[in-house]
């Protein structure tokens, strides 16, 4: 009998190699590969053309029922999966430790359970006794939640097996499920993707809502193979520092509604509380106007959040190199920015270290934001305050032009609901300024030396 091929899978991305090697060829992981089972090997004869049942063909202009969303009871969480609950969807929610994910889920239970589902919240890191002691703390002790401590994933499916399909399952998390019908420990790839496959194929066929926690890997990516993102319907992560109070639940893939939503929480006493108005949280009192502080309508999904930037310049009397430090953007952009404003613009930041923060721990992707930091750069240097009542939003061009972005009139709306009274963006033709509804200005610019000219000329 010949001897069983041994081959090695990288927990990273799931590649298979044929021996062990440091550094995976693929993704370039270091001491990711572990040996698994060994592989099936098929006769040269094996047809699978016969033997199986005729599948069923549809039409593709055949009407079909839209599924119907359950709300979870917190609006927040709703926002961010496009609308509520899909009937028999998978969704995948990573984080990092302590970032509240457990407790998010144990709030959502709770709601299905009180307004009439059932719901099953299954730990595999916690005992039960610890879940309670949280469900006591949140006030929630008294909500009919099916809890159970367990990691076999057979145990699981035959429980559930004989009693009445629950609305909700939570799967705390996907890691510590182990199957007896794989072979390797749990955590493993073969052990993530065989659980999860039997989990999701539970909630597609009874039509049961599947949660499944994931953890995160030091780069903040969810563990496990890849393939998991492929197999869910929704992958969510939960965002936020151990230290700010907020938390954002960002929509990274959802089958059934948009992506990039956002749903933003406050870390309280009681648990997680909403935050109805996210925009007041990124934005400071803003009593007198300040030099390098900028106020940019950013667009998360479907939702704009007003967000301040912070610009601080400080010259430098010696030769020393000066520093760059940026919190809450991207360093490199920044970079960008500053050459631009040099070599467009004739402003000098050679000589001086310049330190950039967004307010509230917020982080920052939208390319829009190129004018405000532009603005709050141009404010720091010259000392010059930019007054409390005005946003500002454009992308920048290497050759210095203001670039129309998406949503202009969403983040207008937004600003004028609360309380701003003009705006600074891209103009499509000459510069000016034009008075909208309820009295919000808007000013168009083209070129970046019109920004620094309007700023520096300001009394």
């Amino acid at each position: 009998m010949a001897k069983p091929k041994r081959r090695y899978i990288c927990q990273a991305c799931g590649s298979v190699a044929s021996r062990w090697q440091g550094q995976c060829a693929d993704c370039g992981e270091w001491n990711s590969l572990v040996e698994d089972a060994p592989q099936t090997v098929f006769s040269s004869k094996h047809d699978l053309s016969s033997g199986g049942r005729p599948i069923q063909f549809t039409p593709l202009d055949q009407p079909g029922e839209v599924p119907k969303r359950r709300a979870s009871g917190i609006a927040e969480f709703d926002r961010a999966l496009g609308g509520g609950l899909v009937p028999g969807s998978a969704i995948l929610m990573g984080g990092d430790p302590g970032i509240g994910k457990s407790t998010l889920l144990l709030q959502v239970s709770a709601h299905i359970a009180q307004s009439g589902g059932r719901s099953v919240y299954v730990s595999g890191e916690e005992a039960a006794g610890q879940v309670r002691l949280r469900a006591e703390r949140l006030g929630l002790s008294k909500a009919p939640i099916q809890l159970a401590a367990a990691t076999s994933v057979r145990d699981i499916l035959t429980t559930l097996g004989t009693m009445e399909s629950p609305a909700l399952l939570v799967i705390d998390s996907i890691q510590t499920m182990h199957s007896d019908q794989i072979e390797g420990a749990p955590g493993t790839v073969s052990q993530v993707r065989g659980c999860a496959f039997e989990l999701i194929r539970y909630a597609k066929e009874t039509g049961v809502t599947l949660v499944l926690v994931g953890h995160v890997t030091k780069d903040g990516t969810i563990a496990g193979p890849r393939v998991l993102e492929h197999m869910v319907d929704v992958v969510m992560s939960f965002e936020g520092e151990r230290s700010h109070q907020y938390r954002i639940l960002r929509s990274l893939k959802n089958r059934f509604g948009p992506v990039d939503e956002i749903g933003v929480f406050a870390m309280e006493g009681d648990g997680l509380a909403e935050v109805g108005n996210p925009s007041m949280l990124f934005l400071s009192g803003r009593e007198e106007p300040m030099a390098g502080s900028a106020v940019f309508p950013a667009m998360e999904g479907t939702r704009p959040v007003l967000v301040e930037i912070q610009a601080l310049i400080v010259r430098l009397q010696s030769g020393a190199t000066p520093r760059r430090a940026v919190v809450g953007w991207d360093n490199g952009r920044m970079a960008m920015l500053l050459a631009v404003l040099e070599a467009r613009c004739g402003l000098n930041f050679s000589s001086a270290e310049v330190y950039l923060n967004v307010a509230g721990g917020y982080r920052l992707s939208d390319p829009a934001a190129d004018l405000a930091v532009a603005a709050a750069l141009i404010s720091a240097l010259g000392d010059k305050p930019l007054g409390n009542d005005a946003v500002w939003f454009g992308e920048v061009s290497l050759a210095g032009e203001i670039r129309p972005v998406a949503h202009a009139s969403i983040r207008q709306r937004e600003s004028a609901k609360l309380g701003f009274g003009r705006a600074v963006g891209p103009a499509g033709g000459p510069g000016g300024e034009t008075k909208t509804e309820k009295g919000f200005r808007f000013t168009g610019l083209t070129m970046l030396p019109n920004l620094v000219d309007r700023i520096l000329s300001d009394a």
